[in-house]
């Protein structure tokens, strides 16, 4: 059974206490802090036969069947495949679902995630159900994202923000999660994970740290005039678009702050701090404005999969950082 996570506790007390329960619950907050472990906890307690207190029993025929995945008042949809949206058909067959009479004589709950990858159509199409839902139906809305959604939506849904650990609470998990790891190491995942534990956990199992380092050594290099921009693109077609577009997001972000504050302390992780303050001292802060603009926009399309040529956007990154220091201050 999925499980709650103690920065939880108090939001599963207050959900799964309630007497009685709404029929439609948008689940919001940042990737990797357990929200979908929250939704299936909460599933199985409304599903449960015989409740022990605000947890399923996990011994009732309906926890059983929830365990094989084979319960028929239960339904989940997500994208076909990953990162696609959700389509319009699936949401018919979610709306077919909803009007059918619960099979174990209790509940149906559905489960949709993430609730931002419905297209428009099917965004439209889940309206009816989410404003008068068949029977006892309960629809459980995961998001990530909540900006994405129609308002239409947000508005049919008791919308409840899920809780961001501290990074003392953070840290702490992922020490019993990472035994293996050292504090430094943890403490860099955790940020590389913008403070979501569980994306630090999966973002260690991707061998996130490996591809930073390989990443910064590069940037360094370029700069260095080491490796040219088209090399340096073509050497890089392992690492993850996406992160590369967040770390040079990030990099450009602290170049301008540290131009207008003069805070060392503000200057980043430990692995890129001299060439971001280099980089900040060099260049005219119209021209980091400029690429960040640029590196911004390029992200959107990234993280919308556009159909973008990986290579030729890498090197247009590159000539561009490449020649900040050139541009000079003033």
């Amino acid at each position: 059974m999925a499980e709650v996570y103690p920065w939880q506790e108090n939001l599963w007390q207050q959900l799964a206490g309630r007497a009685q329960h709404a029929h439609a619950y948008l689940l919001h907050g940042p990737a990797g802090i357990g929200k979908r472990a929250l939704a299936e906890q909460l599933m199985a307690r409304l599903l449960c036969l015989s409740p022990n207190g605000l947890d399923a029993c996990g011994n009732c025929k309906s926890c059983h069947l929830l365990a094989a995945g084979t319960h028929p008042d239960n339904f989940v949809l997500e994208p076909e495949e990953a990162d696609k949206p959700i389509k319009v058909d699936q949401v018919r067959e979610l709306v077919e679902f909803v009007v059918q009479t619960a099979q174990l004589g209790g509940r149906k709950v559905v489960l949709l995630e993430p609730a931002e990858a419905m297209n428009l159509n099917a965004a439209n199409a889940l309206l009816k159900s989410l404003e008068e839902p068949s029977g006892n139906t309960v629809l459980l809305l995961i998001s990530h994202q909540p900006s994405r959604l129609l308002p239409t939506i947000k508005s049919r849904c008791v919308q409840q923000a899920c809780p961001l650990p501290s990074e003392a609470v953070s840290l702490a998990w992922l020490a019993q999660a990472l035994p293996e790891q050292g504090d430094e190491e943890r403490a860099d995942l955790l940020t590389l994970a913008a403070g979501s534990p569980l994306a630090a956990l999966r973002m260690h199992a991707q061998g996130v740290r490996e591809q930073r380092a390989q990443a910064v050594e590069g940037v360094k290099k370029l700069l260095k005039q080491q490796v040219s921009p088209s090399q340096l693109a073509e050497s890089w077609n392992a690492l993850p678009l996406n992160l590369l577009f967040d770390w040079f997001c990030d990099w450009a972000q602290l170049m301008l702050r540290y131009q207008l504050t003069r805070d060392e302390e503000g200057l980043g992780q430990a692995d890129m701090r001299k060439v971001v303050q280099y980089l900040a001292d060099k260049t005219a802060q119209d021209k980091v404005l400029a690429i960040q603009e640029w590196l911004l926009a390029q992200r959107q399309k990234v993280m919308g999969k556009a159909n973008l040529n990986r290579v030729l956007l890498l090197e247009a990154l590159l000539v561009q950082w490449a020649a900040l220091p050139a541009t000079g201050r003033g």
